[in-house]
């Protein structure tokens, strides 16, 4: 143990000596933007959820999660017996009209001759060829019906309706689908967008915003390609919707968490704040601070920061006054031994 504390000793020492003098800045004070930062969420383009049309057990599931698929490859099939029977219906539906239809026009045509020699009277003449207009029509009904049944039939095999990629699945092997009711997710990937709840009452700011901008989960800045306010208020959550398109190549998913940032400008009735650089501040957790140079050392002191504009600089709310000096260099001025760049060792 003695000897644990001596190397400790001995670590501190070095890294006191080694620590050099860190560069300091002084608190200044400029115009403040009305802009402001809210969380979004990515959201595809162009996504489905995909839904069964007929109701049947679910034989089997030929994607799942993640996979690629083309538009018209099979996602699922769903039990046919039911629909192949009601198939097999119509096309018995359909013979038999047929042949109704055959016996209206012999039986028309014999009529007619009748009617020629005298044997019947018109009006035996006028009820065939009603019964044949009937046969007619009962066998366009009968084609219809069949028509409708093999479209049933095919509703069988779910497919998919354009290429992507498949986000989730929502039943599996053996599971009751049900018409309308969703089989899977899917989303056309590169062409995403941000969405964001804008507050009402900031609506104005954030139409005013010249370069708004979305801040990637790698810490990234991006500008959007086009941006569309929805016009309607939600009237419980009083705010508005915004979609941002992003640039193609963001390597995102929809469902990740983002920043978007509207900046609006300053104007001259605009109050103005302190600000420090980005890299004067120390942030642990919840805890935000700058070490602030006195009497020739760092001493750490919380601040209260506001939203960081387009530029290095962070506004300081609270914790700092004007003219103070702060370590430009938060990381180096938390090493043991670190002193303000001027000040006397």
């Amino acid at each position: 143990m003695k000897h644990v504390a001596w190397l400790a000793s001995m670590w501190l020492g070095c890294a006191a000596a080694m620590a050099a003098p860190v560069p300091t800045v002084t608190v200044g004070s400029s115009p403040a933007g009305a802009g402001f930062e809210l969380d979004g969420t990515v959201e595809a383009l162009r996504q489905a959820t995909v839904a069964a049309q007929v109701a049947g057990n679910v034989t089997s599931l030929a994607v799942k999660a993640g996979d690629r698929v083309h538009a018209g490859q099979l996602l699922a099939r769903i039990d046919a017996r039911n629909t192949s029977a009601g198939l097999l219906q119509s096309d018995a539906a359909v013979a038999q009209a047929e042949a109704q239809l055959q016996n209206a026009k012999l039986n028309a045509q014999r009529q007619r001759e009748l009617r020629q020699q005298g044997f019947v009277s018109q009006s035996v003449v006028d009820q065939a060829d009603t019964s044949l207009k009937a046969a007619q029509a009962a066998l366009d009904q009968a084609r219809g019906a069949r028509s409708q049944a093999a479209l049933a039939r095919g509703f069988a095999d779910v497919s998919a309706p354009f290429d992507g990629v498949v986000q989730a699945t929502l039943v599996d092997t053996g599971d009751l689908a049900a018409a309308g009711v969703g089989v899977v997710t899917m989303y056309a990937p590169g062409a995403l967008r941000a969405v964001v709840q804008v507050p009402a009452s900031r609506a104005a700011l954030a139409r005013a915003a010249t370069h708004p901008e979305v801040r990637l989960p790698d810490g990234r800045w991006v500008s959007p390609v086009q941006r569309t306010e929805l016009p309607a208020t939600d009237p419980v959550a009083q705010t508005v919707e915004w979609r941002l398109d992003l640039p193609t190549g963001t390597s995102l998913s929809p469902g990740q968490s983002l920043r978007v940032r509207f900046d609006a400008p300053a104007s001259a009735a605009t109050p103005a704040v302190l600000s420090v650089p980005a890299a004067a501040v120390l942030r642990r957790g919840e805890l935000e601070a700058v070490y602030v140079a006195r009497q020739g050392q760092f001493v750490l002191r919380s601040v209260r920061l506001g939203t960081s504009g387009p530029g290095q600089q962070v506004p300081v709310l609270a914790g700092l006054k004007a003219g103070e000096q702060v370590a430009a260099d938060a990381v180096q001025a938390g090493l043991a031994g670190a002193t303000p760049a001027g000040a006397a060792r």
